[in-house]
């Protein structure tokens, strides 16, 4: 048993010998080699392409580990958020069930792509080392093969010292070395190419369940935001009716009063041509920026859409779905205009009432 263990140690080395040998006269110039140049197309094509893999992979992970790194921030961010909305605002519920629905959607993107994106990629990739080590063995084959070709050249180059026993050994050398390469061969002659060609159905399956987990992602986030939105839109206007004020016992003051509020609605509307800056009214209401005077009936100041639905939670102030047109007038009494608030008559029913200002914008 140990001898034969030594017999193939010596065997392999031998081999190793000889390979590095032809190698050696090759790359001198001494003996040719066999050359295939439609296999070292195929060859550069493999490479570009196990290039290409290997870097898709390795940026799609870190990409995962960057979606895991915003999904814990954007769960942290939102808990705080929940722990400092106080628990008598308005939306305080809906905060933290949008908070859950973000948290839910984040998972849900996390995991399509490690199952549906990344999984598939690594299944692509692990076909690239195998295949190299078949390109590697049949490289070596090659050479055996080679190798057997200059010695049964050289022993059959003089006529008069042939060893026909020897010639007959070498013979039957070359031709299992020619099997033995040319069956590698001809596999990777029909392997290389079809692995090459996939490259392409398989990006594109890729790309496309990837590019759709972002796109349902965003868009049901988008929602959720939207939501938040109409949440701190709401604790904004109850803050501007004097809701959360703390007010002194000796000095009361109406919720309509002027100074009832403190805090300012922030305009997010972007200015237009129309008008360049508010114009104040005598009657101390001020006309906002990018409404148009144009042609209006005697008596409106200017147009405004609603951009979010509001109920009315006093008989004097108006309601309106989002879309409506309000014509907004002059109050009455010039002494009940509250700051962030309009007076407004509805297009199509001619309701009346006060309407938060932030819950339109003007036309």
């Amino acid at each position: 048993m140990a001898e034969s263990k030594g017999a193939l140690i010596a065997k392999t080395v031998q081999k190793h010998a000889g390979r590095a040998k032809e190698k050696f006269l090759q790359n001198l110039g001494k003996v040719d080699r066999t050359a295939d140049d439609i296999f070292d197309e195929h060859l550069q094509n493999f490479t570009r392409q196990q290039n290409a893999a290997n870097r898709l992979q390795k940026e799609f992970n870190n990409y995962i580990r960057c979606v895991r790194a915003v999904q814990l921030a954007s769960k942290s961010l939102m808990d705080s958020l929940n722990e400092i909305y106080e628990s008598q605002w308005s939306g305080h519920d809906m905060l933290y069930v949008q908070a859950q629905n973000l948290d839910m959607l984040w998972q849900d993107f996390a995991h399509k792509l490690a199952d549906q994106v990344l999984v598939p990629l690594n299944t692509y990739q692990s076909q690239f080392p195998e295949m190299r080590k078949k390109i590697d063995k049949r490289g070596r084959k090659l050479v055996d093969f080679d190798s057997q070709r200059h010695n049964f050249q050289s022993l059959q180059c003089n006529p008069k010292k042939r060893d026909e026993l020897k010639v007959s050994r070498g013979k039957e050398l070359l031709e299992e070395a020619k099997r033995t390469y040319e069956q590698l061969n001809s596999e990777l002659h029909d392997e290389l190419p079809a692995l090459y060609d996939s490259r392409v159905l398989f990006l594109v399956t890729n790309l496309q369940t990837l590019f759709a987990a972002e796109q349902v992602f965003h868009t049901e986030s988008a929602k959720v935001f939207s939501e938040l939105e109409a949440i701190v839109d709401k604790l904004a206007n109850d803050s501007q009716r004097g809701s959360y004020t703390l007010k002194k016992n000796s000095s009361p003051q109406s919720p309509k009063s002027p100074n009832a509020n403190s805090s300012l609605i922030i305009n997010t509307q972007p200015p237009q041509n129309n008008v360049s800056a508010d114009v104040e009214y005598e009657n101390g209401i001020h006309l906002s920026a990018g409404a148009t005077t144009d042609n209006l009936p005697p008596g409106v100041l200017y147009r405004v859409k609603a951009t979010y639905k509001y109920n009315r939670e006093d008989v004097d102030e108006l309601s309106f779905e989002v879309g409506e047109i309000i014509r907004v007038v002059e109050y009455d009494d010039p002494e009940e205009q509250e700051e962030g608030w309009l007076m407004g008559i509805k297009e199509g029913t001619n309701e009346k009432g006060m309407f938060p200002a932030n819950f339109t914008k003007p036309l």
